[in-house]
């Protein structure tokens, strides 16, 4: 599990890193589950909600810098 604190110390591109990877996790997991092989299937909720956690992180982020220019 990403903590909040991890996720802010990175920029902007290891944020959308970040989400992509996350992304890549959550699908594997879900075709785990379609065929069955998947034991703990409370790990899909943890890496969905780690996959908001990280995107709203690069939202504020995206948002300082939006601010930061004007």
């Amino acid at each position: 599990m990403s903590k909040a604190n991890d996720l802010r110390q990175k920029d902007v591109a290891g944020l959308e890193a970040e989400v992509k990877s996350l992304q890549k996790a959550h699908f594997g997991l879900r075709m785990q589950k379609a065929t069955q092989q998947l034991n703990n299937t409370a790990t899909l909720r943890s890496t969905r909600r780690d996959i908001a956690r990280a995107k709203t992180i690069l939202a504020q982020k995206r948002a300082e810098s939006a601010k930061a220019k004007e």
